[in-house]
């Protein structure tokens, strides 16, 4: 059973670490000491921790020094000693997580495209739209702290490695796809009525015993997209002849970003895409797909709405979490089994369901199986 999480509730005895927890830790780089002291102290004022350095190479030697992590870095472009687009840069190599956002008073499309180039989380233009900005930093904070929270789940969490032998691979994979079949996983609400389904292959075929195995093989053969294809036409049929079902949740590769058929309004689930959540797995990570933003933009504007799966089994990077900017998260089943009898669960999925809730991220907990588990979750 899969169930859709309200809102956390935290317990009483960790209210001191959930109240805690809403805190961020933001460096801000600035050779302007006005600007710097403004920015600063607004932050301040909002309940942040503003670490202020005017020389980008002071900010530099934070990093190498190992300082407790920053949720967010706030630069400057426009410094004598180094441009905020080379801290960008320089940052990125030390820790490739962590977001940041550019500021200038003299923007320009070529730093907004090293910007973009290199990851930044946002470009702000001076004189900042105070509305804008503190959204802003709301989001960076929120999605830094989600990652973090994801890497220290990934720690609980189990896979397990799957080999395929080459040998005939194609003429087996060719055979097991003649012989697919899709299970429909109910999903509910936390008030237990029917939310929607999700969709998961099975091949009936000995030769791959489990989907994993399927999927290695269409990676190692470079059939990705055939098999997504057929998948997601298998769904359609399914759920276009049931419209009273709800919503569908259809998992894609990264790889399958790049198929052009997705993003054609002739597509089987485009005829249904206000239904269907889209649910990226990143097994493969997305550093393989170009312009991320731009499909996803050109498929919410199909109607399809983007999740993230597997949250809390070490692959779902703050990376990842700026360039979707989901609609929907997934807490991976490793977190939720037994998550009654383990406080360090709880505590995990709590936070992870209080920052989702501030982002306006709704969250799917997968695997429910007993009661307990449930009574915990809603």
């Amino acid at each position: 059973m899969t169930v859709r999480l309200p809102p956390a509730r935290p317990d009483t005895d960790d209210r001191d670490a959930t109240r805690s927890s809403a805190r961020g830790r933001v460096l801000v780089v600035d050779d302007s000491r006005a600007t710097l002291t403004l920015i600063s102290s607004m932050l301040r004022s909002w309940g942040y921790e503003a670490v202020a350095v005017e020389d980008p190479l002071d900010a530099l030697a934070l990093f190498e020094a190992g300082e407790a992590p920053f949720d967010t870095v706030l630069t400057d472009i426009q410094m004598p000693s180094m441009s905020g687009v080379e801290l960008l840069r320089r940052v990125r190599e030390r820790d490739r997580d962590v977001p940041i956002v550019l500021l200038t008073g003299t923007p320009s499309l070529d730093s907004a495209i090293q910007g973009i180039e290199f990851g930044a989380f946002r470009y702000l233009t001076k004189p900042l739209d105070l509305a804008k900005f503190r959204e802003t930093i709301e989001r960076a904070v929120g999605l830094a702290r989600l990652s973090r929270f994801e890497r220290e789940a990934s720690v609980v969490a189990r896979r397990e490695a799957i080999e395929v032998a080459d040998d005939g691979l194609s003429a087996r994979f060719s055979r097991a796809l003649g012989t697919l079949w899709l299970a429909f996983q109910p999903i509910l609400g936390h008030d237990g009525r029917p939310y929607g389904y999700e969709a998961l292959m099975r091949p009936d075929d000995p030769k791959f015993p489990n989907p994993g195995t399927l999927l290695e093989a269409a990676e190692q053969l470079g059939r990705l997209h055939e098999l997504g294809r057929l998948i997601r036409a298998k769904a359609a049929a399914v759920m276009s002849a049931h419209p009273d079902r709800g919503a569908l949740f259809v998992n894609l590769h990264p790889l399958d970003l790049l198929d052009d058929e997705l993003y054609s309004a002739d597509a089987p689930l485009a005829a249904i895409s206000d239904r269907v959540v889209l649910e990226i797995t990143e097994r493969a990570g997305l550093t393989g797909v170009d312009d991320v933003r731009g499909r996803l933009h050109d498929l919410r504007a199909l109607g399809y709405r983007v999740a993230i799966d597997d949250l809390g089994n070490g692959h779902s990077g703050l990376t990842n979490f700026t360039l979707l900017e989901p609609d929907f998260v997934k807490i991976d089943m490793s977190l939720v089994r037994d998550i009654d009898k383990s406080r360090v669960k709880r505590r995990i999925v709590r936070s992870m369901t209080d920052l989702c809730r501030d982002l306006r991220i709704a969250v799917v907990a997968e695997g429910v199986e007993t009661a307990a588990e449930r009574d915990v979750l809603v």
